[in-house]
Parts: C-alpha cells; structure tokens; sequence
C-alpha cells in the first residue's frame, strides 16, 4: 500500500522547486510507489478561494499525516488574504517547527562550525501571539508616561513537544541537546520549558543533555558546535537562533524547515516540511534557482514516514544531495554553473545508480 504525501503548491520560484523536489520522488527514483494529493495555495487560489483551500490543505494534512510546502507569497494589503502559514500552523495543531543548518561539502562555513545545528522552536505562543496594549501612566516624578505592556503565553503541552522532539531528534542524530530557556530570571514563564527539558532528559538517558540559558548558549554555540547539536528554544529565541545559525553554513540552501503537530505526549503526529526562503521571483523562471533546500525537505519528510523504505529513500537523498555538490555540481549561488533542472539531475543519477532497478 502506497503512503499519500500532500503537496502545497506555491508561488513563483518556490513553486518551480517544489516541482524540482518532486521529481526526485518520482517512482522510478525512490524505489517505492508516493502518492501525491496537490492543494494549490498559489495567491490568485487563496484570494479566489477566501483561503478555503488552505484550510482543505490543513484538514488533508490532518488526514494524512505528511506533507511537502512551496514558498508562498504575502500580501502585505491590510484585508487581503495574509500568509497561509499561521492557518495551516493553527487548523493541523501545529507545536514544533524543526530547522537543522549542517556543513556543506566544499562550502566555507564560519569559523569554529564543523557540526550540524538543529534549531527546535515552539511554532505557537510566546512573543508571537501576546497581547498587547500601551497606557498612560503616571511617573515617579509625578510627570506623565506611557508604557507598553504584553501579556506572553506558553503552555505546558507545547513544553512538552519542543522537549521530546529535541531529545528524539538529538537521539536519531547522535547529537546532543544543548541549551534552554533563561529559567533563572523567569522560573514560572520561562521555568516551564526547563521543567519539561529536565523530564525529557529522564525520559531518555542515552541522550547528552547540557543545560545552558538562552544568552549563555548564544555565547558558547558557535565554539561548541564541532559535533552535532540541537538546541530547544522558546517561539522568539528560537525564531532568533535559527536567523543566526542557518547562514553559518555558508547557505541556507542546505537547510530545511519542518513544522510539526503533536499529540499530548509531544510526538509528530502531522510532518510538513518546507525550504526556509522564500519564493525569490527575481529567479523566476531563470532555471537558476538552488533546489536543495526542497529537496532536502523532502528528504526530511521521508524519513519521519514509519515506512522503513520511506525513511531509508530520505537518506539516500540527502546523501545524494551532498554527493552531488562534493562533486562540484553547484549552482550559481555556490559559486558553480549548474542549472536548477541539472543540479536535480546530478541527485537522481546518483539515486538511480545505487539502485539501478528503480530506473523507469
């Protein structure tokens, strides 16, 4: 029996990737039967839609449980139809978002980064969705002020998932979760999400678990990062670290973003993953455009499916991936003269070359 993967389709460049990722999931490349169920959420569907079809995606993905996202545009218009990410985030419960930046072969990285980064973030909550207000107020003084106040939740369920995917993940990865929360200043806000590293350091000992406070690992990231790392972090810190640390490996290009749903217990129960850029309309139709971010999110995708064949076709990927750009097969942005369409060419050949029998 086939798995059903759903696809978001999007706008401009993001979506002429999406459709490069793809082609990588072809049957005769994977080894293994993929259908795809295809949403549309390019802006001229969302507007003539009213969004309806972002929440069809989301209930698919709900359904389905796996999914692969193209770069979207955003109207910025006040009472246009918005980004689709905070609908599909809100309608398949989403908790966790993913963002691993690792070293490139033959792409300087910045001093001191040998090792793998894996950013996990709440996807909901925290800074991003505080109420806010300002007032006036009187001064010590007796003069006049105004201040700005803001109200932050989180809750204990998205403390829960940030702290088991961080410690499965690190447990896949032979990776150590370094890292936290600045609990000391903020022991109930901030507090929570220490309680729950703590508990999902018990729940597995075979993990290294090094506890530090958010400016602290700010401080000492870049020197410990000489083995792979995965750092657990609030909605904004986290939006913050993941800014900083994916360029360290010279490109975004190798990194990918996978957004997560969990049940009660913090494990995925819905995976979408997606390219961290945007949809770069400059390259529009350039077959310019670097694809490994997309198909390195594939990758991702396949390998968080419980099918054995699944899991073991996104390493194979992204083996192929960094094959490929060892070999010298780079686009522009890499300092190389492949086209986006080559560069996807170079990762198929090397798929079908492990395993010719998959060949159409």
């Amino acid at each position: 029996m086939s798995a059903t993967l759903v696809v978001l389709e999007g706008d401009e460049t993001g979506q002429e990737l999406l459709e490069e990722a793809l082609r990588v999931l072809e049957p005769g490349t994977l080894g293994f039967d993929l259908e795809f169920e295809r949403h549309d959420l390019s802006l001229a569907r969302r507007r003539a839609t009213a969004n309806a079809v972002v929440r069809e995606a989301a209930a698919a993905l709900v359904r389905h449980g796996f999914g692969i996202k193209a770069a979207t545009v955003t109207p910025t218009e006040p009472g246009d139809v918005g980004s689709p990410n905070a609908l599909l985030r809100r309608d398949m419960g989403a908790t966790v978002i993913l963002r691993v930046g690792r070293p490139i072969p033959g792409v300087p990285a910045h001093a001191g980064v040998r090792g793998p980064i894996a950013i996990v973030r709440m996807a909901v909550g925290d800074a991003y969705d505080a109420e806010e207000h300002r007032e006036r107020v009187v001064a010590e003084d007796g003069g006049e002020d105004e201040v700005a106040v803001r109200t932050e939740r989180i809750s204990r369920r998205v403390c829960r998932a940030v702290a088991e995917t961080a410690f499965t993940y690190a447990a896949r990865t032979g990776a150590t979760v370094f890292g936290g929360p600045k609990f000391t200043v903020s022991p109930v806000y901030e507090g929570m999400l220490k309680e729950e590293l703590d508990a999902a350091a018990r729940r597995h000992p075979e993990v290294a678990y090094e506890p530090q406070l958010i400016d602290t690992t700010y401080a000492l990231l870049e020197r410990r990062s000489e083995a792979p790392v995965v750092v657990p972090a609030l909605n904004r810190d986290g939006d913050c670290l993941s800014d900083l640390v994916l360029p360290w490996f010279g490109t975004i290009a190798g990194a990918e973003s996978t957004v997560l749903g969990t049940d009660d217990e913090g494990r995925a129960r819905v995976v979408l993953a997606e390219a961290p850029h945007g949809t770069a309309p400059t390259l529009q139709g350039t077959n310019r455009a670097n694809p490994m971010a997309m198909i390195l999110a594939a990758a991702a995708v396949l390998e968080a499916m419980p099918d054995p064949r699944a899991h073991a076709a996104g390493g194979r990927i992204r083996a192929a991936v960094m094959d490929a750009v060892a070999a010298g097969v780079r686009t522009a942005d890499l300092g190389g003269e492949a086209t986006m369409r080559g560069f996807t060419d170079a990762v198929i050949d090397r798929l079908r070359a492990v395993h010719p029998s998959h060949r159409p």
